[in-house]
């Protein structure tokens, strides 16, 4: 378990690794490769994590978390998919992304009716936020909410929500007025009139997603998350969540990284081991070297987010980072071990998919480099075309 970086650790934070690996050993090890290729949200380990307290380890214990910091919740991560990178994930659903803005901003009440199931693993839930002409242009978006009464009405549709074909509960991003200050969110349950769930449809990842429509859905003022000005606090959050894809991509492809690297010491082709062929030497040492510094930005970012939130510049940074150096690591493997790698009896397959995908959810490569572009810069680039002058 011994890493370059465990200087950087606190014993407290070392102790903490120490018992996640025990309990992923214990618990998730058997398997591992079977629940890689199994569909729909893993419940059943959802559950052993929630009583493990890895659901909510950022969240304050008032909210039912366990007041941990976020450099905790990418320990977790990284431990456990060094295991069964597919349980991975679940922790990355109990901690970033939707649930995350959630716990943001929800008032006491919405903790009261949603929160409690989310954290026991009983429940996920899924963000509304690209939409069919709103991607990376995520401010584009035209799902509307029409002010009816003292609630509103929404009408537009969604896609690429994860765990959409099993979530409860959907944070959906909504515009009430023209512009970027015009977009705030509304919680919307599974069920609701006129919320309908498309079929499903697969990515190469292996994950599932629906397509969302919302055709005149009430949502009354109980299930208003942040109304008007919204935009900001939500992306905020966003920013957050990319360390989580990071933390992931990194560990996927350490995973693959460990699993050829063994492979190369016991197979032996031309009389030798793979492992004494300097070609094969070679990509396990610039792999080396692009994972250890990715990993140290990963944790200094991290370390830094006990005092205050990461700047968008650094989590474009480690993002960038971590899913170049992840999905490397993964593709070199699968060269290495052959057929093997790429077969489904092996998780490097697996692992390939998954760092790939990374590359492009949360924020794409090319859109990471425009937010390093004006960090070095020091201002912003608009990608849209000049208005036209009257």
């Amino acid at each position: 378990m011994d890493t370059l970086f465990d200087d950087l650790l606190t014993e407290e934070q070392m102790q903490f690794r120490h018992a996640v690996r025990g309990f992923a050993e214990r618990h998730l090890a058997a398997g591992a490769l079977g629940r890689a290729h199994e569909p729909g949200f893993p419940f059943d380990v959802a559950k052993l994590m929630a009583e493990q307290g890895l659901l909510g380890l950022t969240f304050a214990e008032a909210d039912g978390g366990a007041g941990g910091t976020l450099m905790d919740a990418i320990l977790a991560i990284e431990t456990v998919a060094a295991v069964c990178p597919r349980s991975a994930d679940v922790i990355q659903a109990g901690n970033f992304g939707p649930i995350r803005t959630f716990v943001e901003y929800a008032t006491d009440d919405q903790k009261q009716r949603y929160l409690g199931k989310l954290l026991a693993g009983e429940a996920v839930i899924s963000v509304g936020m690209s939409e069919p002409e709103a991607g990376s242009a995520v401010t584009d978006l035209v799902t509307g909410a029409r002010a009816d009464g003292d609630g509103f009405r929404v009408n537009g549709t969604k896609v690429f929500s994860s765990h959409s074909p099993d979530a409860d509960l959907f944070l959906v991003y909504v515009r009430y007025g023209p512009g970027t200050d015009g977009i705030g969110s509304v919680l919307i349950e599974r069920g609701a009139k006129g919320f309908t769930i498309g079929r499903p449809s697969r990515y190469v990842g292996g994950d599932d997603w629906c397509q969302l429509y919302f055709e005149d859905v009430r949502v009354g003022p109980e299930n208003v998350l942040l109304r008007e000005g919204g935009f900001k606090k939500q992306i905020a959050a966003f920013n957050i969540e990319r360390l989580g894809n990071s933390a992931r991509a990194l560990a996927f492809g350490r995973h693959a990284f460990n699993l050829a690297r063994d492979h190369a010491e016991i197979r032996v082709q031309f009389g030798r081991p793979l492992a004494e062929f300097q070609g094969i030497q070679w990509k396990f040492a610039e792999v080396a070297a692009r994972m250890e510094a990715a990993q140290l930005m990963l944790y200094r970012v991290a370390q830094r987010a006990a005092d205050r939130l990461p700047t968008a510049y650094e989590t474009a940074l480690v993002k960038y980072l971590c899913n170049e150096a992840g999905f490397l690591a993964a593709n070199e493997a699968m060269q290495v071990m052959g057929g093997l790698g790429y077969s489904q009896d092996s998780l490097v397959e697996y692992c390939w998919r998954r760092a790939r995908g990374w590359q492009i959810a949360g924020g794409s490569l090319e859109m990471m480099k425009n937010r390093l572009a004006e960090g070095v810069f020091g201002r912003r680039f608009s990608q849209r075309p000049p208005k036209p002058i009257s």
